[in-house]
């Protein structure tokens, strides 16, 4: 069981990756996060597509990832 769900850990976090890297960036470089980065944080811009699709990728396998660390860790 133990080696089961190690594996399942380390194919999750591999997926996560992915997600994260195919990601595209929210901000325009350094000078984007000076004057322009708040208007992009908390503006009303929502993901669609590809982008929508990469981000609840990423939120599931955080949270599926956070829930095998926690059963490898704890339970078994």
């Amino acid at each position: 069981m133990q080696m089961a769900v190690n594996i399942l850990l380390v194919i999750d976090a591999l997926i996560m990756i992915v997600f994260v890297l195919l990601q595209s960036g929210k901000s325009a470089g350094l000078s984007g996060a000076i004057s322009g980065g708040a208007e992009q944080l908390f503006g009303k811009q929502k993901a669609k597509g590809l982008d929508l699709f990469l981000h609840r990728g990423t939120v599931v396998t955080g949270t599926l990832f956070f829930l095998l660390a926690f059963l490898s860790a704890y339970v078994i």
